[in-house]
């Protein structure tokens, strides 16, 4: 190990105990190299995922890596039943816990800003009933609020996948606190907020060293917050709080059943690559954040869920059935989302078309062909990808509910299926020709649409009444 800051850091047999109790169960990830060329490992060399037991475990994985001078040490969101292999790390069913933790970056020399944004979280937590799972880490250049995973009950973590709950309380917590947090970027320009909770995320250990600076991440409990002080992170004497293990069984059910109902789950089950549309509060996302969460009466649709409206009333036009419509419009919503975060790196296999109509079986599962797309359905008939079911009650959450946040779901699913009525079935069969005549034109003005037709329903109705 060639830094001599991480060298003499990492020697201490308490930095090494307290990475160690919070990687345990988690997937590790190590980062070092020079500044100017970083190295990222999440693996030992024979291909098994990095973990941590103890603190011996730590010794030995910065001494087998030592010639690309590790300095920052890592633990993945999740803290799984078995790390055997890369498998086992794509089975939701072996996710035992996983942590909700709010990512909030920032300039150093604007830290004051992400105490202020900490602070507003750790408050709305409060006022869910969760403070004695709460703890703060700050990172080196910003901060990451965490509710400790076990303060959910075995009662709901046997109803909801443990992921589903981390992405929906940061997610229900961020848009809680959405105004609240905007005036603080709005002050501080460098202050940005993210739901970051996806299934490889990771997050730096207590008492790592930061990547770059000559700082150490450390824990505080809320009522250290406003005593905050940046020379806490220093690495010669820094000032932790070991009671970041402490929690309250059960304090964060209410909570969480909240958040399910409000954001329905984590939407990226698609090969552990998050799909959803990531919640992000910064200065440069503040318009796009406005337009996506406003109430009722303002604002705009997402373009998640006005894709997911067009393919299921697509759907429905062709089809017939509402129920599988609801299905299908979330799983192209998906599909279309990850494709677009991974710039169109779809599986050739994924992508090639069904010739022996819906019932034909490719790879393992059924295919079901609209025109000429093709989507995978389970046995039950429900459409699936990445081996996630989207059920009807799964758009009612991620898509119909969001839509009538911002405007009548009922007035905006008429009007789409008004506006896909002006296209002929030949446009609605074809994948690309449906993309680019009927969805792109208007995936940023839907709303437009939708509000038209409230002011031409509402003069008809007048005029019947006169």
């Amino acid at each position: 190990m060639g830094d001599p800051l991480a060298k003499k850091h990492y020697s201490s047999e308490v930095v090494r105990r307290e990475i160690a109790d919070y990687c345990r169960g988690r997937w590790v990830a190590l980062e070092g190299g020079a500044l100017s060329s970083r190295v990222f490992l999440r693996y030992w060399r024979d291909g098994r995922p990095l973990t941590v037991n103890d603190a011996n475990d730590v010794k030995i994985l910065l001494e087998q890596f030592g010639g690309l001078n590790p300095r920052t040490i890592y633990g993945s969101v999740n803290i799984y039943r078995s790390i055997s292999a890369k498998e086992s790390l794509e089975d939701p069913r072996n996710i035992a816990y996983a942590s909700p933790i709010w990512d909030i970056d920032g300039e150093l020399s604007e830290w004051r800003g992400v105490i202020e944004a900490a602070r507003i979280i750790v408050d709305d937590l409060e006022k869910l009933g969760i403070s004695e799972s709460v703890f703060i880490k700050w990172s080196g250049e910003g901060a990451h609020v965490h509710v400790h995973e076990r303060c959910f009950s075995n009662d709901v973590l046997s109803k909801h996948n443990p992921l589903d709950i981390a992405y929906s309380l940061v997610g229900f917590v961020l848009e809680r606190c959405r105004e609240k947090i905007m005036d603080v970027v709005a002050r501080y320009n460098s202050v940005k907020v993210e739901n970051e909770i996806d299934m490889k995320r990771v997050f730096t250990a207590p008492l790592s060293l930061h990547r770059r600076r000559p700082l150490c991440c450390i824990c505080i409990k809320p009522g250290e917050i406003d005593r905050f002080e940046v020379e806490w992170a220093n690495p010669e004497s820094f000032r932790h709080n070991v009671e970041w293990r402490r929690y309250s069984e059960g304090e964060g059910d209410e909570a969480a059943f909240k958040a399910i109902e409000s954001i329905g789950g984590y939407g990226g089950w698609l090969n552990a690559a998050n799909t959803a549309i990531r919640a992000v509060i910064s200065a440069e996302g503040f318009a796009e954040a406005k337009q996506k969460h406003e109430v009722k009466g303002g604002g705009r649709l997402g373009r998640f869920q006005v894709m997911g409206l067009l393919q299921a009333a697509r759907f429905y036009l062709l089809t017939g059935d509402l129920e599988r419509a609801k299905s299908f419009g979330l799983n192209r919503a998906i599909f279309y989302a990850w494709a677009k975060r991974y710039k169109g790196e779809v599986s050739s296999r994924r992508m090639m078309g069904a010739r022996g109509g819906p019932s034909k079986i490719l790879y393992g599962e059924r295919a079901f062909q609209l025109g000429d797309e093709v989507a995978f359905t389970s046995d039950n008939g429900w459409f699936m990808i990445g081996g996630q079911v989207q059920r009807p009650e799964d758009y009612d959450n991620q898509i119909a509910r969001r839509i009538d946040s911002v405007v009548s779901y009922e007035r905006a699913w008429q009007s789409a299926i008004e506006y896909l009525q002006k296209f002929s079935r030949d446009v609605l069969l074809n994948q690309q020709k449906f993309f680019k005549q009927v969805y792109e034109p208007v995936r940023d003005k839907f709303l437009e649409i939708v509000l038209a037709r409230g002011e031409r329903d509402e003069r008809r109705d007048l005029a019947r009444w006169l």
